[in-house]
């Protein structure tokens, strides 16, 4: 009998999450959902190839690079011929995203697994989860580098801050694009923002009364259902101040993008789906996808970060620029052992990571701008720091990035950029009804987004995988931030792991990314 022999799946290893405690097995009878990530038919170059370059067009269609590095389709068969031997049913599957989804009774999946399931109760609510590793049969191990959704506990939380009040420092999206200079001769026609979320929702008529107070029409917006997740507004006021701060921010600064937000559980499994659904969807065809959602590195299994590593790796290499919060809580990121630690996916290294400052106006003009630091009146900082996990990138080599001070590790440095994200500086928007100001990293990135759609625009081809060209480019397209801290790493001249390379000069960075291609003979 084929599939009888079981290993180890390396990097899934679970412990329970802290203060857990099982309450009870899940019922055999319970069905379950599970992705299953592939290994490429072929292997891929590294993101540095698919790197912007004002000469060529390195990325490749979607439609291409799903036939030339998705799953081979031998391994897919081999996945439903073992999905087939112990009676689970293949759901779905894509060849582009190299992802099977199978379902079935718990039983089944606990069999086919060697694992087991139970129900816990912890402090941040109740899950189905496992312990120690998933086992796979031989034939399968060279074929599988994920097993996704047998634990469905929380993964990643929203980076806002919403203020209490309406502080006189508050400014409206369009006031941060001003002052960061964005240009004024592009509105991100022709160009899709994507969205990632976990939760939350939208009401039209919300996003209707906001803009037209903003003196903008509305954008078109799109939701996109991920395992089953949807636009359900009304129901957590704070994951909906993260969809519409993401929603409005994006679609304030490019007001003639469309938008697509990918809704999905917020499991491991949902955050993977959603990331290579939207790099691959050949219908809304994002150019920028914006992430506004992240968990310290530690908390993931190694196999689940490896697959948002392939998925983010994936849009790279099709052309796509994926935006990421750096965090809300300072240098530990949250983490309750004092400790220093980076946000996931921030520091992936074919994310854009965002860090955020506090931009300070005087009568509606710049003043200053200084690293985001408020954990002294419990109101956050942006996170930043160096992975223990993922190693520094070539396009960081020059850039100053320390060693991690506690392991000694040269990892990659977070954040890349920054942009406004204080809350008492905070956006202005408006969430289920009401008028408020939300801060947080969660902000920046979807500024961001609506930067890489005007620039997409104007450029008219995506920039994609723009690291490198902008760590070449430098302090000249902009304002670097040099005073503050956010709780163990200090901001200083060039790059920092406070606030990166610092908050854009949106047309400065335009020009220079033109003026690149103008030297070539491009653009």
């Amino acid at each position: 009998m084929a599939f009888e022999k079981k290993v180890a799946l390396a990097g899934s290893h679970r412990d329970p999450v802290m203060g857990a405690a099982a309450a009870r097995p899940v019922d055999n009878n319970e069905v379950v959902h599970a992705t299953l990530v592939l290994r490429r038919r072929t292997q891929t170059d590294s993101p540095e190839a698919f790197a912007y370059s004002p000469q060529t067009i390195n990325h490749h269609t979607r439609e291409e690079y799903g036939l030339v590095h998705g799953a081979a389709p031998a391994d897919m068969a081999t996945i439903e011929a073992f999905a087939h031997e112990y009676g689970l049913t293949v759901t779905e599957r894509s060849q582009a995203r190299r992802t099977v989804v199978l379902s079935g009774t718990a039983e089944n999946m606990q069999h086919a697994f060697d694992t087991q399931l139970q129900h816990y109760e912890s402090p941040h609510g109740s899950y189905r989860g496992r312990t120690g590793s998933i086992m796979i049969p031989e034939e399968l191990q060279p074929i599988l580098t994920a097993v996704l959704g047998l634990d469905n506990r929380p993964i990643a939380k929203p980076h806002i801050r919403i203020h209490a009040s309406q502080p006189p420092g508050s400014l409206t999206p369009v006031q941060v694009a001003q002052l960061c200079n964005f240009p004024t001769n592009v509105n991100g026609a022709g160009q899709t923002i994507g969205i990632i979320e976990l939760g939350g929702g939208f009401r039209t008529s919300d996003l209707k009364t906001y803009f037209r107070s903003l003196g903008i029409t509305p954008p078109v917006v799109t939701a996109v259902s991920v395992d089953g997740g949807v636009n359900q507004p009304l129901v957590d006021r704070g994951a909906d101040g993260e969809v519409m701060l993401d929603i409005e921010v994006a679609g304030a600064v490019a007001p003639g993008a469309r938008i697509a937000v990918y809704f999905a559980p917020n499991t491991d499994q949902g955050f993977v789906d959603a990331i290579s659904t939207a790099v691959h969807d050949t219908v809304n065809k994002p150019s920028v996808i914006s992430i506004s959602w992240g968990a310290s590195e530690d908390v993931w299994t190694q196999q689940a970060a490896n697959a948002m590593l392939q998925a983010v790796t994936d849009a790279a290499a099709v052309g796509v620029t994926v935006t990421a919060a750096a965090g809300d809580d300072g240098a530990t990121d949250g983490a309750r052992d004092n400790k220093l630690h980076v946000d996931l996916p921030a520091c992936l290294p074919p994310v854009l990571a965002c860090g955020g400052t506090r931009l300070n106006t005087t009568n509606g003009a710049f003043a200053s701008e200084v690293v985001w630091n408020e954990l002294a009146n419990g109101e956050g900082a942006t996170g930043g720091g160096v992975s223990k996990i993922f190693a520094i990138p070539d396009y960081q080599a020059t850039a100053g990035v320390p060693k991690h001070p506690e392991t000694g590790f040269a990892g990659r440095g977070v954040p890349d950029v920054a942009g406004d994200a204080d809350p008492v500086t905070g956006y202005l928007v408006r969430v289920d009804g009401r008028n408020t100001v939300i801060g947080g990293t969660s902000a920046v990135s979807p500024l961001w987004a609506g930067l890489i759609a005007l620039i997409n625009q104007q450029l008219g081809r995506p920039v994609g995988f723009l690291h490198p060209a902008i760590y070449q480019i430098g302090s000249s397209a902009f304002r670097d931030i040099t005073s503050g801290t956010n709780g163990h790493y200090a901001a200083g001249a060039s790059w920092d792991a406070c606030t990166g390379l610092g908050s854009p000069n949106g047309t400065a960075l335009i020009h220079a990314l033109m003026g690149k291609a103008a030297a070539a003979g491009g653009v």
